[in-house]
């Protein structure tokens, strides 16, 4: 990944033009309702504002290149952490939030730096063992403070902290490394975005059951089942951007973003549930936190990962 290799390659110059024609479609479409028709779309405005911040610093990282998009993903998954420690009353625990930064942190660094024995980039048999390192070190912090009362919880938090929002999501960082990145890394993100869309806009047409009533009770089965349908279209409809892929690897990514992008965004539910928050935060103008952005992402990442290695291997 480099701005020369981005401005020659036809499948970074193809998301380009999708994003950017998108882009102009919603802000013409929403316009037109605004000013055309009369119709309030304030809510649907400032969704629109954020996805004008989140889609060019997003393409534009990634033209940079790998060690940009690296960092980029890295400083992601840190706030999105933040946002979780915040909303768990984690953040009070300097000590447990900074072991899962540092893991966060070292994600980031060996999916940049190479392995000493390897000519490729990425140190992925270190990326792998990354859980039981950064998890020994958070149940090291009680031991060395000399404390054991109400320490259950917040080792427990910090070990999801980690798991989740660093490793998890640190497999889309280390896919930055492959040679395939464009297809893989900005497949996953485009997928997972129009999931959710799919999601919501069929919801919004022919939604009559609750999927889950406790968990999110504005998601329907019918909006379900439409993004699912999306979603197994969808590398057929790209096919070009991996023409490696085969039928079994096609199906499978659909199925991957289909039930695994909507597994993410309930999983994260169940927190704000519990917790009785809406979002985990308000740093995206019309989206919330940056929690609530990439919660599908998430569970996609490791599944579409594991899959892609399996059969092709990353370089």
């Amino acid at each position: 990944m480099s701005p020369q290799a981005a401005l020659e390659s036809p499948v970074f110059r193809f998301y380009l033009a999708v994003a950017a024609g998108l882009l102009v479609v919603a802000g013409a479409a929403l316009a037109l309702l605004k000013w055309g028709l009369h119709k309030d779309v304030d809510h649907a405005w400032r969704a629109y504002r954020g996805w004008l911040l989140m889609v060019p610093l997003g393409l534009g990282c990634i033209f940079l290149g790998r060690a940009v998009a690296i960092t980029l993903f890295t400083v992601v998954a840190a706030f999105g952490f933040k946002e979780f420690a915040r909303a768990t009353g984690l953040y009070q625990d300097w000590f447990m939030t900074g072991a899962v930064y540092l893991g966060i942190i070292a994600t980031g660094i060996v999916s940049l730096v190479k392995n000493p024995n390897e000519d490729h980039p990425g140190w992925y048999g270190l990326f792998m063992a990354l859980p039981v390192y950064v998890i020994a070190l958070i149940l090291l912090i009680p031991i060395l403070r000399n404390r054991s009362q109400g320490q259950l919880q917040m080792i427990a938090l910090a070990m999801v902290g980690f798991v989740y929002f660093g490793w998890m999501f640190g497999h889309l960082i280390f896919l930055s490394n492959s040679v395939h990145a464009y297809s893989y890394v900005l497949y996953v993100l485009f997928a997972v975005e129009l999931n959710d869309v799919a999601a919501y806009t069929f919801g919004k047409l022919f939604g009559r059951h609750q999927l889950r009533s406790n968990i999110s009770p504005k998601k329907t089965w019918e909006g379900s089942l439409g993004a699912f349908l999306v979603s197994m279209a969808l590398p057929w409809a790209l096919r070009f951007t991996f023409p490696h892929f085969g039928v079994s690897e096609c199906l499978l990514a659909g199925l991957i973003v289909g039930i695994g992008g909507q597994l993410g965004d309930l999983a994260i539910s169940v927190i704000k549930r519990d917790l009785g928050i809406k979002d985990m935060g308000a740093t995206i103008p019309g989206h919330g936190g940056i929690l609530d952005r990439i919660d599908s992402i998430i569970y996609v990442a490791p599944l579409f990962f594991h899959m892609v290695r399996y059969f092709h291997d990353l370089y």
